[in-house]
Parts: structure tokens; C-alpha cells; sequence
């Protein structure tokens, strides 16, 4: 096949199956390399190529079948609207299927509403996201369209066309580089093969490879892609990830403080079981909220925007990322009447958790392992949690452990008994670990039990600065969990110490502490857990260096009831030996590091709170008009079209004997001149006097380069290769003179325009070579001189 050839390329379906195969080839490794993006987006990699794979194949196959007359356009939508709504609802919905291939009613509707709902989910799920919800359809849905769209013309008869290919290969790039997360070690790999394969493919399917320097050629790849992959490593990275710009409808200022419950669960259902956990390891915690942020009044949830080190409670699938070591296990839950709130029961750290109903959704915290249900929960919840339970570190390690350095939200209005009473009791301790267990002995030993029930000796509810004051400086150091957990936490935060109240459910004993004993044994090598109201208690976590949050218990033996006898008052910081302060910055007491926040006391916020909203919406807009804008599309189109001229030009240069390539260089002279607006007709004398003459230039210039041309067509002698390179040289200037001699407009519409830019993809005129060399044939076009 003659490079002239491709001229009449439009249409044809001739070439051989061979070369579409490779074609093919290339664009299913192009697609799968650029679709590799959202393996770690599912964490599962086999339920990926599960997807991937074969939706890659089967568009490619569709766009195979273009090839044959009878199979186009309407059986090839055809065949993709079968893929697209049958064949990949069976493979993303599998457990709705008959004998998993024959596909149900539920199959298909649920696959129709995933075609478009998936993307959706996979930005609003922290990954990894799993296979719930029909999350395979995004996968699938650009694994058949795209390699579709790329494959009907990675094939045409027109090798030029292939490059229409790269924009839907360059689309699945964009959009599953969007769809990803940030981080990840293939990625700069997996872009490297792409540009690779991308790059020999195109020149082979333009013919612009040439086998004889295939060594050369490939010391330039290979010295490309480890500059590239080299760049990767050592420039830094700023990605931009939908799912960090998409702000799930939640936010944890909504809710109120758990912790100001919790005396009604032991109220109302002290003795009632609110929750059933089946194979729960024996004395382990439950947990339901963890709060970080202490306002004066109440402790409650934090998010990111609070503290740079606060995490958000995040939407998520199947799946959860976990990085904690521990004991792996796997318990089933049952709410039971009584418990009816938004916080999710849930143990250790979550890898999973299943729903034994499709419809709930919850957030999970990934810092503080706890979870939010907006739905709520009600009798007859039921869920399997897959999670790690957390190694105890011995007191020995607590001891000699130092406390982490964090960003927290500042605790405020705190009495100044927090204060003096923290420094008393463990202002010189050597480490954090050692003054956090200081703090938790001393309340524990020195303070008395009470939930101030009927019955009980009073004690008010609360855990405000009121209540902690008169905890520690009042006349009565009398309380339960939530007043003891409260103070030990603001104590924490006076030393340093980076310090959240957590509750949960804890299996204990008469006297509160800790029993495996709550824990009975069933059939089967299963066990069950019963946890009531009176389980419902507050402890502390102190984040401690190397062994992260560890649990500490502040309050007193619940046996350890006070009465009018005895002496209730709380330790006075003056009769302790007073110790120096930690002479240690503390970050957690820099006010630098608070945002204005209004507290449920009514204080005023900072006065700049109020005016976050304008920036927040000029930044969204920015955002709007910068990745939204039509404008993108219109420029990466000029880019395309400006791309295709220069590999034509470039061509057109190189490629051919000296003869091929001067007559070539008048190609492009005349192709710009039509390209321009310019009617030039006739001979190379014709067309030069033409295009002089309606440029209003001097046609010297053209008449010179057209007499070259005409010898270096028909005199049959032997042109140089430099001669010829001297003769591109010239056109370059005619070139630049010509749009130098066109309006500002006019010359923006010629660089643009791609009329008879098919005059450079081939030779159309006769070209005599030298006497003994062979007479290359070339079909003739209007305005050439054969």
C-alpha cells in the first residue's frame, strides 16, 4: 500500500484482520492501563478485572464487528446496549441472579440505576468502596464505551483517524484519575506504559515508524519514560480527586452532645438489654461517639475543619482501610428496644460492616473508629462487623510512652481547678503515658461513685465547667463516668496531653470494671454478649507516641458508694506536693490554633466565623468556572486539530525519497494557501501567480519554489537529501510570510482550519526519478500538475 493511498482512506474497510487485531490490542492495553486507576478505589483487584476485563473486550469486539457492512451502526448499538444493561448488571449484581448468568428483574433495574449512580458513589464512598451498591458499573460503563469510541477508529481505513482515537483514551485517563484516590505506587508506572504504547502504536499505524533505527528508537523510549517516571518521584504531587472536593451531606455540628445521654440510658434501661453482640472477643469495648471538641458546656464531635488532625465522618462502603494491629475478628449485632440513636454500636476498628439490610447508610470516622447512622437505630438492627481489636499495651509501655503532638480544638471556658489540680497531681511526671496514668489513679482513688438517681446520694448530671468545678474544687468529689471522664480529659489537655471522652458500652462487673465473664458461651464454639443500660459509661483516650489512643478508666469503683460519714471533699492541690510544669510548648493551649466556634453556653464566636461563608462560595465558583467551563472543550479541540497539522507537516518533511519530500514542501504551500481562503489552481506556475497576487506579495518568491518543484518532479535527475532539506527551509519562510500577510483573525481561522490538509497525508503527482530507479505511480487532484 503507497503512502498516496491514504487519500482515499474515507470509508474503506479493506485492510488486513491482522493489523485491526493490533490496533485492537493496543487500545484494550491502553484502556485496562488507564482503567488501573481505580483498583485501590475498589480494594478488591479480582472483582476489578472481573469488570474491566471483559467490558474492554466486548467493546472492542463491537467495534470489530463496524468492519463488516451488515453488522454496522444499528446492530452495534445493539450489541452495546445488550452489554451495557444486561451482561454488566449480571456481573456487578451477581447475588440477584438466577444461578448467577440468568439475570432477574431486580437485576436490571438495579443496573439501570447504577449505569449513572455508580460514579456518584465512588466519589462520595472513602475508598476502598468494595462491590455494594453496584459499584462495577462505573468501571464497566468506560471500560465498553470508551474502548468502543477508540476502537471504531483505531481501525478506519484512514490511518490518520486513528488519532481521533486519543481523545477517548485520554478521556478514560482523565476521568478514572479523577475517580481515584491520591495516592498509590502503579500510578506513575501504569502512565508511563500508556504514553509508551500510545506513542508506538500511533507511529506505526502513521507509518512514521521506522524499523531500521529501532535501536535508536528505543533508547529514546526508554530514556523518556525514566525521565517521566523519574519526574514523578521527585517533583511534588498535588492531585486533584473529586472525592476531596465532594462534601457528603453531613456535618457533626448537627447532632448533640452524646455524652449528655448518657444518664437517661441508665435511667430508663438500666436493667433492659439494649444490645446483643454474637462472637464479640470477651471484655471488649463497644463504642457508640468519641468527642474531642469541649465548648464550656458540653464535649462533642470535631471535624477537620475544627483541627487539622480531627478526622471527618465519611460515607463508606463494604470496605474500610484500617492500618491498626491487633486481634482480627468478626461479631454480629442486634439492637434491641431502648437504643434508638444515630450512633452505630461498633468494636475495635472496623475493616467491614454489612448491613443484613440493603437501605442503611452510615459514616464512618477513621480516626476515632466510631460511626453515625442518620436513619438512626431502631429494634431489630442487624449487622456483621469484621474489625480489629486493638493490642493493650502494658503499663509499662504507658509509662515510659511520651505524648503525641496534635492539632485539637481548643477547650474552652475551663475552670481554673482543672488547671491546679492537673499540675498537682502530675506536672512532673517524666512522660505523657506516666502523667496520664497519674491523673486517672488520683480521681479514681480520691473521688466516690454516684449517678444521682433515686436512692443514690446526690449528683448532678452534667459534665460542663459548673459540674467539673464542683466535681474538683466543690465541697463533694462525687459523680459517675461522665463527670469523671470529663474533668480527667480537660486535666489531659492542661498538661499537654492530647486527650477525647469516648462512650460506649463496657461489659463490667458489680464493680465497673472490665469482665470477661459478661461474655457466655453458646453452641457451636459461639459466644454472646449482652450489654444494658447500665453498661453505658464514658472513659478517656490519651494519645500517647508509638502506641496511639490509649483507653484510661478515671472513674471510682461503682461499689464505692459515699455517704454523710464519710469525708467526700476532693484532694486540695496546696496539701499535694506540688510539682513544676512540664516545660513543654503546649500546641493544644495556643490560640492561634482555635477557630471561632459559638459554644450551646451562647458565647460569641470569633468575629471572622461569620464571614467564612463568602469565601467558601467565591471559592466554589472559582472552582465552577475554572473545571467547568466550555471553554476547556474548545481548547482542547484547537489543541487536537493544531496536533494533526503539525504530525501532517512533519511528515510530509521527513518522509520519502528528496524528490517525494520537495514536491511535498509545495503541497504545503498550496495547502495553507486554501486553507487561508486562497483560489489556486492549475500548475505550480499558476497557483503561484495566484496566491502572490491575491496576498498582494511579491510572487517571486512562489515562482522560485514552484520551478524547483517542477524540476525535482520531472527532470528525472537525482535530488539530494540536503538540497531537499534546503528546499523545506524556504517554504518554512514562505510559509511565515504568508500568515504574516493575513489579518489577525483570518490567520487565527487559517492555523485552524484542516481543508486540503489531506494534501499533505500523500503524493498525488507522477515523480520521474533517475534513469535504472523505479517510476512510483500517484494519483492526480485538482490544482497539481501530473
Amino acid at each position: 500500500m503507497t503512502h498516496g493511498d491514504l487519500a482515499h482512506g474515507i470509508g474503506r474497510s479493506g485492510q488486513p484482520w491482522g493489523r485491526h487485531l493490533i490496533s485492537l490490542t493496543a487500545v484494550v492495553a491502553m484502556m485496562l492501563l488507564a482503567l488501573s486507576n481505580l483498583i485501590d478505589v475498589y480494594g478488591e483487584p479480582v472483582a476489578w478485572a472481573a469488570a474491566a476485563v471483559p467490558a474492554t473486550l466486548i467493546g472492542a469486539l463491537i467495534a470489530l464487528a463496524g468492519t463488516r457492512p451488515i453488522l454496522r451502526l444499528w446492530w452495534q448499538l445493539v450489541f452495546l446496549a445488550f452489554a451495557q444493561f444486561i451482561v454488566g448488571p449480571v456481573i456487578a449484581f451477581n447475588g440477584t441472579t438466577t444461578a448467577h448468568i440468568v439475570p432477574g428483574l431486580e437485576t436490571l433495574s438495579r443496573g439501570w440505576e447504577a449505569t449513572f449512580g455508580s460514579f456518584k458513589y465512588l466519589i462520595s464512598i472513602t475508598p476502598p468502596i468494595g462491590t455494594a451498591d453496584g459499584s462495577l458499573m462505573a468501571v464497566w460503563t468506560m471500560g465498553l464505551w470508551l474502548t468502543f469510541l477508540a476502537g471504531i477508529f483505531a481501525i478506519h481505513g484512514n490511518a490518520w483517524l486513528s488519532l481521533v482515537s486519543v481523545p477517548p483514551l485520554a478521556c478514560a485517563v482523565a476521568v478514572c484519575a479523577l475517580l481515584g484516590t491520591g495516592t498509590g505506587w502503579q500510578r506513575p508506572i501504569c502512565g508511563t506504559a500508556f504514553a509508551i504504547v500510545l506513542i508506538v502504536w500511533l507511529s506505526w499505524r502513521l507509518d512514521l515508524f521506522e524499523w531500521g533505527r529501532w535501536i535508536s528508537s528505543l533508547i529514546i523510549v526508554v530514556l523518556a519514560a525514566g525521565l517521566a517516571f523519574g519526574g514523578t518521584l521527585l517533583v511534588p504531587q498535588d492531585r486533584m480527586v473529586l472525592r476531596d472536593r465532594y462534601n457528603p451531606p453531613l456535618n457533626p455540628y448537627d447532632y448533640t452532645s452524646p455524652l449528655s445521654g448518657m444518664r437517661s440510658y441508665i435511667k430508663d434501661h438500666k436493667k433492659d438489654v439494649l444490645l446483643t453482640v454474637t462472637d464479640l472477643p470477651a471484655g471488649t469495648p463497644v463504642r457508640l461517639a468519641v468527642m474531642d471538641r469541649f465548648d464550656g458546656s458540653v464535649w462533642n464531635l470535631s471535624d477537620s475543619s475544627e483541627a487539622s488532625d480531627s478526622s471527618n465522618y465519611e460515607r463508606v462502603g463494604t470496605s474500610i482501610a484500617t492500618s491498626e494491629k491487633g486481634y482480627p475478628f468478626t461479631a454480629t449485632f442486634t439492637v434491641n428496644k431502648g437504643l434508638a440513636d444515630t450512633w452505630l454500636p461498633l468494636a475495635g476498628a472496623a475493616r467491614s460492616v454489612d448491613f443484613k439490610s440493603n437501605n442503611d447508610t452510615f459514616y464512618y470516622n477513621a480516626d476515632t473508629d466510631s460511626a453515625i447512622i442518620p436513619s438512626g437505630t431502631h429494634e431489630g438492627l442487624t449487622y456483621t462487623e469484621t474489625g480489629i481489636v486493638p493490642t493493650k499495651p502494658s503499663d509499662k509501655q504507658v509509662s515510659q510512652a511520651k505524648a503525641s503532638r496534635i492539632s485539637q480544638p481548643q477547650a474552652q471556658d475551663v475552670p481554673d481547678s482543672v488547671s491546679k489540680l492537673a499540675t498537682s497531681i502530675a506536672g512532673g511526671q517524666a512522660s505523657g503515658g506516666a502523667a496520664a496514668a497519674a491523673l486517672a489513679d488520683t480521681l479514681k482513688e480520691s473521688g466516690w461513685f454516684s449517678h444521682g438517681l433515686q436512692g443514690d446520694y446526690p449528683s448532678e448530671a452534667g459534665h460542663g465547667n459548673y459540674r467539673v468545678n464542683k466535681l474538683l474544687a466543690g465541697t463533694a468529689m462525687v459523680g459517675d463516668s461522665e463527670q469523671y471522664a470529663s474533668a480527667m480529659a480537660l486535666m489531659a489537655r492542661e498538661l499537654g496531653l492530647p486527650s477525647r471522652v469516648v462512650m460506649g458500652f463496657l461489659p463490667k462487673d458489680e464493680d465497673g470494671s472490665i469482665s470477661d465473664k459478661r461474655t457466655k458461651k453458646e453452641t457451636g464454639n459461639h459466644t454472646v454478649t449482652e450489654f444494658t443500660g447500665n453498661d453505658v459509661t464514658a472513659w478517656v483516650e490519651i494519645k500517647l507516641q508509638n502506641l496511639g489512643w490509649v483507653a484510661f478508666y478515671p472513674t471510682p469503683k461503682e461499689t464505692k458508694v459515699p455517704d454523710e460519714n464519710q469525708n467526700l471533699t476532693p484532694p486540695n492541690p496546696q496539701t499535694l506536693v506540688r510539682q513544676p510544669p512540664v516545660p513543654l510548648t503546649d500546641p493544644l493551649r495556643d490560640k492561634t490554633q482555635a477557630k471561632g466556634q459559638s459554644s450551646l453556653a451562647g458565647a460569641d464566636a470569633d468575629a471572622d466565623s461569620a464571614n467564612l461563608l463568602w469565601p467558601k462560595f467565591w471559592r466554589v465558583t472559582r472552582l465552577v468556572a475554572l473545571y467547568g467551563s466550555p471553554v476547556w472543550l474548545l481548547l482542547i479541540v484547537c489543541g487536537l486539530i493544531l496536533t494533526v497539522k503539525a504530525l501532517a507537516l512533519a511528515r510530509a518533511r521527513r518522509h520519502g525519497s528528496p524528490q517525494t519530500r520537495v514536491a511535498a514542501g509545495w503541497d504545503a504551500i498550496h495547502a495553507l494557501a486554501e486553507q487561508s481562503g486562497i483560489t489556486a489552481t492549475g500548475t505550480r506556475r499558476n497557483q503561484a501567480q495566484s496566491i502572490a497576487r491575491q496576498l498582494n506579495t511579491d510572487p517571486q518568491a512562489f515562482a522560485q519554489l514552484g520551478r524547483e518543484a517542477d524540476y525535482a518532479t520531472f527532470s528525472g535527475k537525482a535530488v539530494l537529501s540536503n538540497q531537499a532539506a534546503a528546499y523545506w527551509k524556504s517554504v518554512d519562510k514562505v510559509r511565515k510570510s504568508m500568515l504574516a500577510a493575513l489579518p489577525r483573525f483570518r490567520r487565527i481561522r487559517t492555523r485552524l482550519s484542516l481543508k486540503s490538509v489531506v494534501i499533505l497525508s500523500g503524493r498525488r503527482a507522477t515523480v520521474r526519478k533517475p534513469k535504472g530507479s523505479r517510476t512510483v505511480r500517484r494519483t492526480s487532484k485538482k490544482g497539481t500538475t501530473s
